[in-house]
């Protein structure tokens, strides 16, 4: 009879196992393949004209996707018109973008300092190559607006978009210490100006990169979230989790701030690879070791230089403005320690609360957590690797 419940057992615990590990492929792929990332658009006021620069995603504007309500394309109502399109060659894009240009344009505003509306035309579309279609791939335009056609001079504008096209980083360009700022949810940007007013202040850069920083991590970062999540799960206690969180914390902050100074160069083949392999290694270590070892928190420091670098090359895609490069670093940093807290606090809410003291806590929460972050890490290391 023992040796039948001991079948029984090992064999419900397979099953579960098995379960865990489909249920981390299916998710990994999902969370992989179509994450929505943020646009980036770069301003230049000039004389007579304003000239805009916007990487974006064109695909999910076709499909018209309300990028504010999905944090993955699979999970909205037009994905499977969004993953058509992602398939088309990039002149098939650029002219249905065209073609569809007047009726697009209605989600961009420009206007002056008093108001007046200004018309952006479409100067260029530029499609990035079609690559591995289970991922994102940007969308390039060009256009302008001529100044002149309110019959006034224009010194600064403000600019916009529908809610529905997702966050937007917005830089100004041609302006020593110009503006920029991150807008969402059809926010107006402050006044543009082509001036030497149009220099922002460090304290204001520094809270315009609080939410770039935030937004990193919630709800862009899920490879950071599970290798926060991995620590979370260690132990239910407060001690082991603030030696992990602090080392991981001081760590990624040196490589953030050497990458983002180009004392680091950042490959990206190299880091996200062993990304993932940190997210696997710190949930298996939470299946197998229940005592804080003197080693585990320098593991997690090593682990946090590699975050760190990862940080730095997101950074590096929508840049720093160089006048003010420190309190917009500071900035973007401290908005990744807020996603981070706002993780820890979370899952504390939503389970260490409640269950933390409970004899069954790590055989039932924290251990199959633990294991299909593992198989969630593994996967993407596996994928990046070969991709």
């Amino acid at each position: 009879m023992q040796k039948i419940f001991r079948n029984h057992t090992v064999n419900k615990s397979l099953m579960i196992l098995a379960a865990l590990f489909a249920f981390s492929f299916v998710f990994a792929r999902v969370a992989e393949s179509h994450e929505v990332v943020p646009s980036i658009a770069d301003l230049w006021l000039e004389d007579k004209q304003v000239v805009m620069k916007i990487r974006t995603s064109g695909e999910a504007i076709l499909a018209e996707i309300d990028l504010s309500q999905v944090e993955d394309t699979n999970d909205a109502e037009n994905a499977a018109q969004y993953d058509t399109l992602r398939q088309e060659l990039p002149d098939v894009i650029e002219g249905k973008i065209k073609s569809a240009w007047i009726d697009i344009s209605e989600k961009f505003e420009l206007v002056t300092e008093n108001g007046e509306p200004l018309s952006l035309v479409i100067t260029s579309v530029r499609v990035d190559p079609v690559g591995n279609t289970e991922l994102p791939r940007f969308t390039h335009l060009e256009l302008a607006a001529d100044t002149q056609q309110t019959g006034q001079t224009v010194t600064g504008v403000q600019f916009s978009w529908a809610a529905d096209l997702g966050g937007l980083i917005l830089r100004q360009q041609g302006v020593e210490n110009g503006l920029t700022q991150f807008l969402q949810n059809a926010e107006q940007s402050d006044l543009i100006e082509n001036s030497d007013r149009a220099a922002q202040s460090g304290w204001r850069v520094f809270a315009d990169y609080v939410p770039v920083g935030f937004a990193h991590i919630i709800p862009m970062g899920l490879d950071h979230i599970l290798f926060v999540l991995g620590l979370f799960f260690f132990s239910p206690k407060l001690r082991p989790l603030l030696w992990q969180i602090s080392a991981f914390t001081l760590a990624h902050t040196v490589t953030l701030a050497a990458g983002a100074l180009g004392w680091i160069v950042v490959v990206p083949s190299i880091v996200e690879p062993l990304i993932a392999a940190s997210i696997a290694y710190v949930a298996i270590e939470n299946i197998f070791v229940t005592r804080m070892s003197k080693w585990r928190p320098l593991v997690i420091f090593g682990f946090g230089l590699l975050h760190g670098l990862g940080f730095a090359s997101v950074l590096g895609e929508f840049g720093l403005p160089q006048a003010q490069f420190i309190p917009a670093l500071v900035g973007f940093n401290i908005g990744v320690e807020f996603g981070q807290l706002a993780v820890v606090a979370g899952a504390f809410l939503a389970v260490g609360l409640w269950f933390g003291k409970k004899t069954f806590y790590r055989s039932v929460i924290a251990i199959p957590s633990s294991m299909v972050i593992a198989a969630v890490g593994l996967y993407w290391c596996v994928e990046r690797v070969m991709g």
